[in-house]
């Protein structure tokens, strides 16, 4: 049977935000929850079903993968379904620690959670974002404290069960014909005491691990591009599996370079007897120095490409292109025989103007838009 929409499914539209569709979620979780439809087949399963489409949604990347491509698109990110309630909370502790605090049973709670993702921020040059590189990341992640394992304790001996509780978590009223269930306060729900805390986490349980991973960063990442480090985020809980670390690319801007996609541009200087003339010249790239042919007749605000220049094209082969917009120079200081020289064509010029008619030169059009203004509309 084909999967309906994820967006069908929550109830919310394809514009909807992050705080709509957890808002969706809970509550839809709340509904066909199994411990408030105990033994009813339909309900477990649109629970499933829901907790598959916030799985998805929120989640920046599968969503975008979702909405280009449908259910295919998620194929090779290694989205999968959920096998049970366990499962869920694992994967949604975040939002269960609140939603179902206090209302249904805590041992699931007490169960492996996993930990949250973390994000990083990596800065790179454009010749680093054009070759692609290897660095290492060092950052500071909490983890489950390995002296306590967790618990917070000195030691087991240092913990006892909940005199309140009985070690449930819960403490149960009855009003009537109804019963109510509350988090204990005595151990928040923990269904324990500690007596003595572990001196090295102070009782949280929890501290900062040091950590060392190397990432590779493909050619051709742009801004805000995003690589996910699987279980490098944050420790899980009570043998839970740790979230995932996110490497954020942040191109730091570059003094002669401009980007747009694979293509990059900059500015070529060169002279009236250049201009006139044609000639080669050495210009820079994001991989060092390259020839750049200048065409007889060049004009200022003209655009001169060399191919394959650009950064590599993801997904795709080949490089895009680096496009030169070009500015022919007024020299402000002349030698003696310059100005000789210049004079002699001076005179020539006017000869030509006087025997063509004299004519109004066209504006060139270069204007203070910057590079990418400029190439507009060859980028469209």
């Amino acid at each position: 049977m084909s999967k309906r929409d994820y967006y069908e499914v929550l109830g919310v539209g394809r514009d909807a935000g992050d705080a709509e569709i957890k808002k969706a979620y809970r509550t839809l979780a709340m509904k066909h929850h199994p411990d408030r439809n105990p033994g009813d087949v339909k309900a477990e399963e649109l629970f499933k079903e829901a907790s598959e489409a916030y799985q998805v949604l929120s989640e920046p990347d599968k969503r975008s993968a979702y909405d280009r491509f449908g259910h295919e698109g998620l194929r090779g990110m290694g989205h999968q379904g959920f096998s049970s309630f366990d499962d869920i909370v694992s994967s949604f502790g975040d939002v269960f620690g609140d939603l179902f605090g206090g209302v249904f049973s805590g041992a699931r709670r007490n169960g492996p959670r996993k930990g949250r993702d973390l994000a990083y921020q990596l800065e790179m040059t454009f010749e680093e974002a054009a070759t692609g590189i290897e660095r290492e990341l060092e950052f500071e992640r909490p983890t489950e404290c390995v002296y306590c394992g967790g618990s917070g304790a000195k030691s087991p001996d240092a913990v006892r069960e909940c005199p309140s509780c009985g070690g449930s978590g819960q403490r149960t009223y009855r009003q009537g014909f109804m019963t109510y269930s509350t988090t204990c306060s005595d151990c928040g729900g923990a269904g324990r005491q500690i007596l003595e805390h572990c001196a090295e986490c102070d009782g949280a349980g929890r501290r900062l691990e040091q950590r060392k991973v190397k990432v590779k960063i493909p050619p051709g990442v742009d801004e805000d591009a995003r690589l996910r480090l699987r279980e490098e985020g944050e420790g899980g809980a009570k043998g839970g599996p740790a979230g995932d670390l996110f490497v954020v690319v942040s191109l730091l801007a570059h003094e002669e370079f401009e980007r747009n996609g694979a293509d990059v541009a900059s500015q070529v200087y060169v002279t009236f007897s250049q201009a006139a003339l044609g000639d080669t010249v050495r210009v820079r790239t994001l991989y060092g120095e390259s020839e750049l042919d200048i065409p007889k007749g060049v004009q200022s605000s003209d655009v001169l490409r060399l191919r394959g220049e650009g950064f590599q094209r993801l997904g795709r082969k080949g490089r895009g292109d680096h496009m030169f917009l070009v500015h022919v120079q007024t020299p402000t200081k002349l030698t003696p025989d310059e100005e000789r020289i210049f004079g002699e064509l001076l005179e020539i010029e006017r000869e030509k103007a006087e025997k063509n008619g004299a004519g109004r030169a066209e504006e060139n059009g270069a204007g203070k838009k910057g590079i990418l203004g400029k190439l507009s509309s060859l980028w469209g």
